[in-house]
């Protein structure tokens, strides 16, 4: 059913929005459908097997919920044939996949798959408490009980099964929990690898990056839960004001308190805690998303993984992820894989396919690229880094977002002249001073041959929002992380402005005007 907006001009995409995004993204690895042919070959092979389970009750209640899930079993596997099980969720506002088809790829490969409705959604119970520690953790826990009793999956040792995991956005994030929180409670992985695609790293800060939300978002995300009460009526009403306000409602107001909400759900809060996770991790990312952009995955990499798991996981941003149309700028438009193609001859489930091969089967595939992170260009190529730290720096002095000639009335100012290439995270940093409470201003970098025709890189900017005003406040300004080549005759710009359509604000919420003294630009600069 599709989604009317509040924010005029604005329309939403169906409750599927979160769950594949098909049309305009290669995501998650499931969403791309086997041939007819194999799929009609590889369902009669398959035994397809529906149950629920048990798991932790709500706050407030006695009753376990159901935990609901469908157990696909090659023909082949047995006891004395056991083979590795890959676990799979869906997105938000979606629910499990039933028919042999869908894992067609993974089963005809010899994989046991098993797919579930995470708390709240499908025909599970309960709420959806957006991946916390308490709640979700504890379903994923009981899931993987419940795989460790079946004969026919291979066992690294009693209640330990030889499993992965596949699911993008919010099924990407039940496999970093599930994979943390055996750490925490055991001390060691029983995730043996995982494949999350386009997932957060903090899902509070995501939301509402500096503290101003996501406001299109905020709506799909409130909407998309009101079919099936997925969320608590108190945490609806909070998202719901946070969607109308552009900030997180003050919890005396008689709603959630979001900020706590969110606090622990996310790689964020565990690797605060000091936890890292040493297993293989294929990591996919989306360069244009415009929900969990690119610094998300990035961070995870940087932070969640240990060492040891980065030289043996891989790192892939293609281009795509959660978009909404009507709300893109231009450079958002590309819609392309170029880097799992390079590294697999195919896409990112082909990629995933490969992957699991090598670290669940100790089968060598000749894949490559460990360690390393992959990142699709606008041009749809592929730039391979070891890093996505900064490397060099300009100084640009003053910087305003009061109204200029660029879109959206951007100001935009030349950084540097091509060619160069840039792969990582960039930002800003300065004196900056905000005359009002709640002005804020939108920052990013753009590419072109002169300003009038500069393009933003990923379509991608972020916020600098106050809520009291500061002057010379010395900062760290986060610009969106970026994989682009600049050619000759084109110029890296710093693009700067007082709106923007991803974060449609209340008429009552004027942008106001944000400086910033004695700019410095940061830049992922990477060498010939």
């Amino acid at each position: 059913m599709p989604l009317t907006s509040a924010v005029p001009g604005l329309r939403h995409a169906a409750a599927t929005t979160l769950l594949l995004v098909a049309a305009l993204a290669p995501l998650p690895a499931v969403s791309v459908a086997p041939t007819a042919a194999a799929a009609a070959k590889a369902a009669p092979r398959v035994k397809v097997i529906n149950g629920c389970l048990k798991s932790k009750p709500e706050p407030g209640s006695r009753k376990k919920i159901d935990l609901c899930y469908t157990v696909f079993k090659p023909a082949r596997a047995s006891s004395s044939r056991p083979v590795p099980m890959i676990m799979h969720s869906h997105g938000w506002g979606g629910s499990r996949s039933t028919t042999r088809s869908a894992f067609a790829r993974f089963t005809g490969a010899g994989y046991g798959v098993i797919s579930f409705d995470q708390r709240g959604w499908g025909e599970s119970g309960g709420r959806s408490h957006v991946a916390s520690p308490a709640y979700e953790g504890v379903d994923v826990r009981t899931l993987v009980r419940f795989v460790s009793t079946l004969r026919w999956v291979e066992q690294d040792r009693p209640g330990d099964p030889r499993l992965g995991a596949i699911g993008g956005s919010y099924g990407g994030a039940y496999q970093l929990l599930g994979a943390f929180e055996e750490l925490r409670r055991t001390g060691r992985a029983v995730f043996d690898a995982i494949a999350p695609e386009i997932t957060w790293n903090d899902v509070g800060d995501a939301v509402a990056p500096d503290g101003l939300v996501r406001t299109a978002w905020a709506e799909v995300l409130a909407a998309d839960s009101v079919p099936q009460r997925a969320l608590a009526p108190a945490v609806h009403r909070a998202l719901a004001l946070a969607r109308d306000t552009g900030r997180f409602p003050d919890p005396t107001s008689g709603v959630a308190d979001l900020e706590s909400f969110f606090a622990r759900n996310g790689p964020q809060w565990q690797a605060r805690q000091g936890r890292r996770l040493a297993i293989p991790v294929l990591l996919g990312q989306g360069t244009t998303d415009s929900l969990f952009p690119l610094q998300e995955g990035l961070r995870t990499w940087r932070s969640a993984l240990s060492a040891r798991s980065r030289s043996r996981s891989i790192f892939v941003g293609y281009n795509g992820g959660h978009l909404l149309p009507a709300a893109q700028l231009a450079g958002t438009e590309v819609v392309s894989d170029p880097c799992s193609a390079q590294l697999a001859g195919g896409d990112f489930e082909q990629l995933t396919l490969r992957f699991f091969d090598e670290q669940l089967k100790g089968r060598d595939r000749g894949l490559t690229g460990y360690g390393r992170l992959h990142l699709a260009t606008p041009d749809a190529t592929c730039l391979t880094v070891r890093s996505a730290g900064v490397t060099d720096t300009v100084a640009l002095g003053t910087v305003t977002s009061a109204p200029g000639s660029g879109q959206h009335g951007a100001v935009v100012r030349e950084v540097a002249a091509g060619p160069l290439t840039l792969a990582g995270t960039p930002y800003l940093t300065g004196a900056v001073s905000v005359p009002d409470a709640d002005d804020h201003a939108f920052y990013g970098l753009a590419v072109g041959p002169s300003p009038a025709e500069a393009r933003l890189v990923h379509g991608a900017v972020l916020p600098v929002a106050a809520t009291a005003p500061v002057a010379g406040l010395r900062r760290r300004v986060d610009l969106p992380s970026v994989a682009v080549r600049v050619p000759s005759g084109q110029y890296l710009y710093l693009w700067t402005s007082p709106t923007d359509p991803t974060f449609p604000m209340p008429a009552s919420r004027a942008p106001g005007v944000v400086t910033i003294d004695d700019t410095v630009v940061h830049l992922p600069v990477v060498g010939d």
